[in-house]
């Protein structure tokens, strides 16, 4: 047996062990596991991380590992289990963050008159970042905006809208989002001083 074949099967055999897990001997032909990632999915959002797809995502590829590895979880039902290790997952993000050292989640105040003794004369990378809008092609400024306008459900909903409005999902508007935010930081690092910006985000 061709080694590529057996991993993958090794690989089905494991996720299907997961959703089994996850139903609790009754199977839900994989509802439970639709319905926890999209949970996970509004938890990360709610917490205005970046790609909250992507989080829930990990948080359940570590679950599963887990479980292969192991055998089983005993420590807590399957749910509650999971947002622990959202939990964790989420920490290492915020790590990640603090490391990068850069916040770009004020961004639809960005552009506003700026009052006197305001973050925009006080910090820097403020300035860099308002430098660095000013290189990105109109359109990605305007859904980066878009993208972190409100806070909790409104932000949700307003997400959902700019992705109807764009003809995408809100998967794919998440990552293009992503994309540009990570344009955006590596011009912030730069000092504002970066023209390699080739066109819109897609």
């Amino acid at each position: 047996m061709a080694a590529g074949y057996q991993d993958r099967s090794e690989a089905a055999i494991g996720f299907q062990r997961f959703l089994d897990w996850l139903d609790g001997g009754v199977s839900s032909d994989g509802a439970k596991y639709l319905e926890l990632r999209t949970r996970l999915v509004r938890y990360f959002d709610r917490k205005n991380c970046i790609a909250p797809d992507d989080l829930a995502d990990e948080t359940l590829a570590r679950v599963a590992r887990r479980l292969r590895e192991q055998g089983g979880i005993i420590d807590a039902a399957p749910a509650q289990y999971c947002y622990i290790v959202a939990r964790y997952v989420f920490l290492e993000y915020l790590r990640d963050l603090e490391r990068r050292s850069i916040s770009l989640d004020t961004l639809p105040e960005i552009g506003s008159p700026a009052s006197p003794g305001s973050a925009c004369e006080e910090a820097p990378q403020v300035g860099h970042l308002e430098q660095c809008l000013e290189h990105l092609p109109p359109a990605d400024r305007e859904l980066i905006f878009e993208y972190y306008r409100g806070e909790q459900r409104p932000k949700i909903d307003n997400r959902q809208r700019l992705a109807t409005r764009l003809g995408i999902s809100t998967n794919a508007l998440s990552i293009r989002a992503c994309r540009i935010r990570q344009r955006l930081e590596n011009c912030v690092r730069n000092r504002g001083n970066d023209d390699t910006f080739p066109g819109p985000v897609s």
